[in-house]
Order: C-alpha cells, then structure tokens, then sequence
C-alpha cells in the first residue's frame, strides 16, 4: 500500500473537529428497530469528546429502516412515495432517540435534514455551514440525516457514507470517522477469500482501494465499503482523513481520539486548509468583485484580516451569497478571492457602513464580514 508520512495516532489525536457517520445496520440493529443502548454509547463518547474541547458532528442513517419497523414493513419497499413515507415516520424516532441520550450526557442536540442539492447550492452551502459552525460552537452537537422525505434521488442512489464526505467537506472538518458493521477494508472480501489481509493505513484516493471494495453492503443500508472508500477520497479534498472502524468496537471513539490505530485509516494527502484554498484559487467563475481601500486591503493583504462591508468602495458585477468574488485594491489589482456573504445589490447598501447598521440596511444580519477570512484565498502578488 501506498506510504504515508502521517502516522494514524497523530491523525484522530489532534483532531479538533470530527464528523462521526453511523450506517443503518448498526443504528437500528439490523433492521430490528433503533438500538437504544448502541446510541446511547456513541452519546456517551461523543460527550466526552466536547467535554475534552472537541467539535463533534454526527451523521445517523436509519431512518427509513426505523420508519420500516414502525409501519409494519418486513421488506423494504421500492416505491419512492412509500420510501419518503418511511423515512418522514422514522426520523421522528431517529431525532428523539438522539434529543434523549445526549441530553442525558449533559449535551444539547439539534436536526439537520440536508440533501446533496443544498451542498451543490452556494448560497444553501454557506446557510448550512454558518449554521452548524455556530452550533459547534454553542457546544451543541448537531445529528445530520439527508432529507430522503422531499428528495427522490438521494433515496435511489444516495447514501450517507457520501453525505459524511459533503459535511467534513462543509464544517471543515480534521477528520471524518465512519462506523460500520465491518472492522474496516480488506484486500479482499474476507467472507470469500480465506487469503484476504486487512488494510490498516493507505493514503485516500489511492486507485488500488476501490478495487480492493467491491460491491454491495447490507440488505437494511443502501452503502457498502466502495462508498466509504469514495468518501473517503472526497473528504481528502478538503484535507480531512478517513478512519472505517467496527461501530460495537467498546469505546471506538474514544480510543481512535486518544491515538490507538483501531479499523483502517484513510490519510489525506493535502493539508486542510491548503486544500480549501487551492479550491478557491482555481475557481474560475468569479461572478464580480468588490474594491477597498487602503486600510482595508492592508488588512487583508498584511495581517489575512476577513473582509468588512466599512472597507469596501465600489461592488462591480452581479453575485449572491455563497458565489466567489475577487478582492481589488483602489489601483484594480486583485488581492483575493473567497465567497460573499452578501449578494451584490446588499453589497451596495453595505459599502462604508459598520457592522451596527446591517439590520437597518437589510432588514437581517447574516455576518459581519463580507469575506471571512477562512473562505478567502490571498492571491499572488504581481
């Protein structure tokens, strides 16, 4: 396998901001219902985790199998109005269990129903990252599941392995950890190959990892290993490692954080935020520009200041929220690049105000930057 320079204790051991999936066989116990005891260990951890100062974020599957459970469904149906029915009578069970056994370890929870759309989305991606970033940082540890009631798509085709990959991506994760009913990757399929070895540490994205996945997985979840391989190479994008570890292992999480190798690590091979950045760098739809002022661009260009509306001269072109526009200096060199946090037309009625005059400008207060920092790329200078 291919050799990497990050050993897999430093990887889950420095993580400060983690993305915890947890597939359908393990939450509901093989189709059986949800398992009550099996989530309120993955509560208990993750309480110890935001205790120890982690940021945590949990993605669940399951509804569509607990939903199964309490129509009576021995089978899982192939109609789409049937599979939406399911999942909008099992996620009610889902955010409950979860409300309950993480407000007995003294956390608060919040649901989140997202779809891949809301991702593909600029001005939805960057509505859902201000949201769960602040969650984080209200110490409340919100339980993604993707939207399966109102999108036909992600029932057909999506899973949760990929959804995992899109937040680690969206909350900027250091690491994404998905749970299976498995111990991790194989050479092989052990259940037919007597010869197949265990895949401890790889680099993500290596092309011999898909080969080594195969198909299919369980009969209750829609993913299999192939999907956690492929999102663990999406996670990579963003400079986040994957680790696929055995969901009943006792005290997974726990372990994985204090630097024990447990299931197979998947390393990214770009750092976090050089990944973001090389990202927005090489956006090439910019959709418009906003000039500054000396003070301004000394801020952003010296000291990697986030962007205020109170610098801005001049707004140039048409954008929304979300898109990436390029910071220029009174002379029209550009100094940077990154996603607006206001449309144009706002952008207008925000040039030279301070941040206390937002809510009479528009009516609301999305940020008090234009740019922040952590979604903005200095560009070379010259």
């Amino acid at each position: 396998m291919t050799s990497t320079p990050v050993t897999a204790s430093a990887v889950l051991r420095d993580a400060r901001r983690l993305v915890v999936k947890v597939g359908s066989s393990l939450v509901t116990n093989e189709g059986r219902g949800l398992d009550e005891t099996a989530i309120g260990e993955w509560c208990r951890q993750l309480a110890t985790l935001v205790r120890a100062g982690r940021e945590v974020v949990m993605v669940s599957s399951g509804a569509i199998a607990e939903g199964m459970k309490r129509l009576g469904w021995r089978t899982r149906p192939h109609e789409v109005h049937e599979l939406q029915a399911a999942a909008a009578v099992g996620q009610m069970g889902l955010a409950q269990i979860y409300e309950t056994k993480l407000r007995e370890n003294g956390l608060g929870s919040a649901q989140v129903l997202l779809t891949h759309a809301d991702l593909a989305d600029r001005e939805r991606y960057l509505n859902a990252r201000s949201t769960l970033v602040t969650l984080l940082a209200l110490g409340v540890v919100p339980v993604i599941n993707e939207n399966d009631t109102v999108v036909n798509d992600e029932i057909k085709f999506g899973d949760n392995d990929t959804l995992g990959a899109l937040v680690a991506n969206l909350v900027e994760a250091d690491a994404l950890v998905i749970l299976t009913d498995q111990k991790g990757l194989y050479t092989a399929d052990p259940r037919k190959n007597p010869n197949a070895r265990f895949v401890h540490e790889a680099a993500a994205g290596d092309p011999t990892l898909e080969a080594m996945a195969g198909g299919a997985g369980s009969s209750i979840g829609r993913g299999g290993m192939i999907t956690k391989i492929l999102a663990a190479k999406r996670a990579a994008g963003s400079g986040a490692s994957t680790v696929i570890a055995w969901g009943r292992e006792p005290d997974a999480l726990l372990r994985l954080s204090q630097g024990e190798p447990i299931g197979t690590l998947l390393v990214a091979q770009t750092a976090k935020h050089q990944a973001r950045k090389r990202w927005m760098a090489d956006h090439l739809q910019l959709r418009g520009s906003v000039t500054v002022d000396a003070g301004a661009a000394a801020k952003v260009r010296g000291e990697g200041k986030s962007l205020l509306p109170i610098g801005m001269t001049a707004v140039e072109g048409e954008f929304s929220r979300g898109e990436v526009i390029a910071v220029r200096d009174e002379h029209g060199i550009e100094l940077a690049r990154g996603l607006a946090n206001y449309s144009s037309a706002e952008a207008r009625l925000l040039c030279r105000k301070p941040s206390a005059e937002f809510e009479r400008l528009l009516g609301y207060v999305a940020e008090p930057e234009m740019v922040h920092r952590d979604n903005m790329v200095l560009m070379p200078a010259g």
